[in-house]
């Protein structure tokens, strides 16, 4: 049984409950990701911050002038609008598990953590880069059953 470890991206960039919006939607742009967990100075987690978030806040009422959005933006703590309730997976479940979590609850990505430290970040992404590669090595098995038979 392959484990959720063996997939997941250990390689984070997290951010602070009390870093800003700006900030985060800086470190998405500057990082091509969507997803950021928020983690106090132990590295516990405490929430995650979706790019579905920051649109979001950046759309609402918290933002209504878009001139003054810029300014606006670095003074909204990622505590006021980070997804606090997650769900989270352990190292040691299965990649059929973690699967099935991402798509029963309809998320993009789940924490992985042990002993409630922060240790990766699996995303509906790496899903998508395992089936591409079970669907690779089954067409190389079929080509070469087709080979074997001529």
């Amino acid at each position: 049984m392959f484990s959720i470890s063996e997939i997941m991206t250990t390689e984070l960039f997290t951010l602070k409950p009390d870093d800003s919006l700006d900030d985060a939607r800086c470190l998405m742009a500057v990082k091509g990701i969507r997803h950021i967990p928020i983690v106090d100075s132990d590295e516990k987690l405490l929430g995650v911050v979706t790019q579905r978030d920051v649109l979001s806040a950046a759309h609402s009422t918290l933002l209504s002038d878009p001139a003054t959005a810029d300014n606006k933006e670095s003074h909204i703590a990622l505590s006021e609008i980070m997804t606090s309730k997650i769900l989270t997976v352990d190292k040691d479940v299965s990649l059929r598990g973690t699967a099935m979590q991402l798509q029963k609850h309809k998320i993009g990505c789940l924490p992985v953590v042990h002993k409630g430290k922060l240790l990766g970040l699996v995303t509906d992404s790496d899903f998508v880069a395992v089936s591409i590669n079970l669907i690779e090595q089954l067409e190389m098995t079929e080509s070469e059953g087709m080979d074997i038979d001529e």
